[in-house]
């Protein structure tokens, strides 16, 4: 049997034990595949995002890590190792990560917010707002860029900003204007 012919069987068996709620096995047929092709993005991504939902952080990030070292223009790759970065509490390794995936594609609004939370993790908030605007440029309806916005418009004590957030988001996701107006409002009274 020819070696791609063995690489998509294995691919096919992958699928259908994931299917089955047979994660484990199916991360058997990722590692024969890379045993075969040490590369192979799609073997290397696959793996990577079972071992992360199976918790295995580590492990998922250093297959990330080897995805993004054999195809460093795979944006995606780069999104995805910053997130599981950014999930097992490690902020400021995520962030060149985030930063590469926007060089690559500046229209990954995903990366975008990523960017902006590990950078209000650590406490950047100029930089935050700028990642943040990049998100919302993307996706003018998505409330969560603007959730964020409004959060950090007041932690950098901008509250006509914060407010005029809260406006806008009244007119496409009232749900999160009004927790943000709660939050502003404990925010206020545990200032005080």
């Amino acid at each position: 049997m020819s070696s791609a012919a063995r690489q998509w069987l294995l691919r096919l068996q992958a699928k259908t034990l994931l299917i089955f709620g047979q994660q484990r096995r199916a991360l058997c047929c990722f590692d024969a595949m890379l045993s075969r092709a040490p590369v192979h993005a799609y073997a290397l991504a696959s793996r990577a995002q079972l071992l992360g939902e199976l918790g295995d952080y580590q492990a998922a990030i250093m297959a990330l890590q080897a995805l993004t070292d054999a195809h460093p223009t795979d944006s995606s790759a780069w999104f995805n190792l910053g997130f599981l970065l950014d999930k097992a509490g490690r902020a400021e390794d995520a962030e060149p990560a985030f930063r590469q995936a926007v060089e690559l594609a500046p229209k990954l609004d995903r990366a975008w917010y990523g960017l902006a939370l590990v950078l209000i993790r650590q406490l950047r908030l100029d930089e935050a707002v700028v990642a943040l605007e990049a998100n919302i440029e993307l996706q003018p309806m998505s409330p969560f860029g603007w959730y964020q916005l409004g959060r950090v418009q007041l932690e950098r004590h901008n509250p006509s900003e914060t407010i005029a957030i809260i406006r806008h988001l009244k007119g496409f996701e009232p749900k999160v204007a009004n927790q943000l107006e709660r939050e502003i409002g404990f925010l206020h009274a545990k200032a005080a």
